[in-house]
C-alpha cells in the first residue's frame, strides 16, 4: 500500500492483504504445522515447520512492523514470552536496567532470574531526570527496559531523553508501549530500538486472545538473536490467535480513540470527589509529567488511570466489590471496561499503593461508566 497512507487507513485494510486464490477480502487461517519440500528439497514459500513461522502470523507482523516504522516484528504467544524473549538472548550475566514501578510479572521474572544469575539488573525510577545516569555502565549494560505510561501508576518516562543517554553507553533500548498503543507514541521514531507490546490489550482489544508483540528498528545482531530464540524454542503465538489479533488491529484506531475520551472524561470527574485521595492520570495538569504526556503522546493520553481511595485497602476493595458495570477482572485494554485491586494480584511485595484501584476504560457510554463508579462511592 501506499506510503503515504495513513496509520488508520493500513489498519483498516490490514495493508491490503486479500487471500491470494479467490481474493477473499480477509486474509485465511494457515492451520498446517508443517509444509511440504518442491522436488530440489527447497521450501519455495519459505515456511518449513509450525513451532516458528506461519503464513497467518506474517500478517499482523508486516502490519505492526508498518505501523510502528520497523524493519521486522516477531509475534509471541504472550507479552511475557515476547519480553522474556530479548532478555534470553541477551549475554549471561548482561547488565539490564528497568523501571523500578513496571508490569509486575516481568518485574518479578527479571528479580527471580537474576537471583540465579543468569543476568544482573538494576531497577530505577527512570522517568526522574538522572535517575538512569546513576545506574547505568558505559559498554557494559547491555539493555534499557522503559514502560511508558508505566503500569499501574502511569507515570510518563521522555522516550527521545534516554535515546540518547542509553545509545551514548553503547546499549538498547526497549519500550514497552502497550498502553500508549502506536496510535499515540511511535517509540521506534523516538530513538528506540525495540517497542514490545502485550497484544493481548489494546491490539487484540477484545479479551479473547493472549499474544505479545515485538517490533525492531533494524535488524541487527539482537533481532537476529531474538528470531533465533524463537525458531528453537517455539513461544510464537497460534495461528487462530493471529487471525484473531489480526482482526482486532482493524479497528484500534477507533477503540483507542474512545478509551482515551472516556478515560479523561472519568478522571475529571473523579478528580475532585470526596472519596478519591488521587487520580493517576496523564491528561491531568496535575500529574507530574503531564507536559511530557502531550509532546510524547499523539492527541490523547492513554485509557488507563488509577484512583486511590480514602480508608486504605479495605475502602478499595469495598469499592471494587460494589461496581454493577465495570468487571471486576485483571488486564486491560478490551472494549469492555475493567476494575481490579491492583495490590491483592501482585502481592506482599508488590510496589503498588493498597488504596489503589486500577482502572481498564473501555468504549461503553462514559455517562454509564461515571454513574457506576459513584454508586459504587458512596458510603453506606
Amino acid at each position: 500500500m501506499s506510503e503515504s497512507w495513513s496509520a488508520e487507513t493500513l489498519l483498516a485494510q490490514a495493508l491490503g492483504e486479500v487471500e491470494s486464490e479467490f481474493g477473499g477480502v480477509v486474509p485465511p487461517i494457515h492451520v498446517s504445522a508443517t509444509y511440504i519440500r518442491s522436488p530440489d528439497n527447497s521450501y519455495p514459500a519459505g515456511v518449513v515447520y509450525g513451532r516458528d513461522d506461519n503464513p497467518t502470523v506474517r500478517v499482523p507482523e508486516r502490519v505492526l512492523a508498518r505501523i510502528e516504522n520497523g524493519e521486522e516484528a516477531l509475534l509471541f504467544a504472550s507479552g511475557m514470552a515476547a519480553a522474556t524473549a530479548v532478555f534470553e538472548s541477551l549475554p549471561i550475566g548482561a547488565h539490564i536496567i528497568a523501571p523500578r514501578i513496571m508490569y509486575w510479572g516481568l518485574h518479578k521474572w527479571l528479580s527471580d532470574r537474576a537471583a540465579i544469575g543468569r543476568f544482573s539488573v538494576d531497577f530505577a525510577d527512570l522517568h526522574i531526570p538522572g535517575a538512569l545516569e546513576k545506574v547505568l555502565r558505559p559498554q557494559q549494560t547491555a539493555i534499557v527496559w522503559i514502560e511508558t505510561p508505566s503500569n499501574p501508576m502511569w507515570r510518563v518516562t521522555d522516550i527521545k531523553l534516554l535515546a540518547d543517554t542509553v545509545h551514548a553507553a553503547g546499549a538498547v533500548l526497549a519500550v514497552d508501549s502497550t498502553v500508549a498503543t502506536p496510535i499515540l507514541t511511535r517509540p521506534l521514531d523516538l530513538g528506540a530500538d525495540i517497542v514490545m507490546h502485550s497484544a493481548t490489550k489494546y491490539l487484540n482489544g477484545h479479551s479473547d486472545v493472549v499474544a505479545g508483540a515485538l517490533i525492531f528498528k533494524h535488524t541487527g545482531e539482537l533481532y537476529h538473536r531474538v528470531q533465533s530464540y524463537r525458531h528453537d524454542v517455539g513461544p510464537i503465538v497460534g495461528h487462530f490467535e493471529a487471525w484473531l489479533l489480526l482482526r482486532g488491529l482493524r479497528t484500534l484506531h477507533l477503540r483507542v480513540s474512545k478509551s482515551c475520551e472516556n478515560a479523561l472524561s472519568i478522571a475529571r470527574r473523579m478528580a475532585n470527589h470526596q472519596r478519591i485521595s488521587e487520580v493517576l492520570y496523564p491528561g491531568l495538569p496535575e500529574h507530574p509529567e503531564y507536559f511530557l504526556a502531550r509532546k510524547q503522546m499523539s492527541g490523547y493520553f492513554g485509557g488507563m488511570l488509577s484512583i486511590r481511595i480514602e480508608g486504605g485497602a479495605d475502602a478499595a476493595i469495598s469499592v471494587a466489590g460494589k461496581v454493577k458495570l465495570w468487571k471486576r477482572a485483571t488486564s486491560l485494554g478490551s472494549v469492555e471496561s475493567l476494575i481490579e485491586h491492583r495490590a491483592s494480584i501482585e502481592g506482599p511485595t508488590t510496589l503498588v499503593p493498597e488504596d489503589l484501584l486500577r482502572l481498564s476504560v473501555g468504549i461503553e457510554e462514559v455517562t454509564d461508566l461515571i454513574a457506576d463508579l459513584e454508586q459504587a462511592l458512596k458510603l453506606p
